[in-house]
């Protein structure tokens, strides 16, 4: 149980530095607001990068299974930061992508 906190603390602080870094430029190009927002964007991004290294699996591996959290902050982040009412086929989803997510992530070490 450990282990997988440790993964899924570590793949949701890796969503929200990708959310932020892309949610800045949005910000900038959609809504107007200053370009110096490009900076800690920028920041952000190579932050996400940098944590995605953190991981002892495969690229592709890590890749797929942190793609069941970034959808599980992207709709915290929609209902957190957009201000939208989550649905109950929002939370289903995210569930199912989680569970995805636990699936490959903790797959054991000999299926490696």
């Amino acid at each position: 149980m450990l282990v997988f906190l440790k993964i899924a603390g570590l793949f949701a602080a890796t969503a929200v530095a990708e959310i932020t870094g892309c949610y800045l430029p949005w910000l900038v190009l959609k809504q107007g607001k200053p370009a110096w927002l490009l900076i800690p964007a920028a920041i952000s991004l190579a932050l996400f990068a940098w944590l995605l290294t953190l991981h002892p699996n495969a690229a592709g591996r890590t890749y797929a299974a942190y793609g069941g959290m970034y959808i599980a902050v992207a709709l915290v982040w929609l209902h957190f930061v957009d201000g939208v009412q989550l649905t109950r086929w929002d939370v289903a989803g995210a569930f199912v992508a989680l569970l995805g997510m636990a699936i490959i992530a903790l797959q054991p070490a000999s299926m490696s």
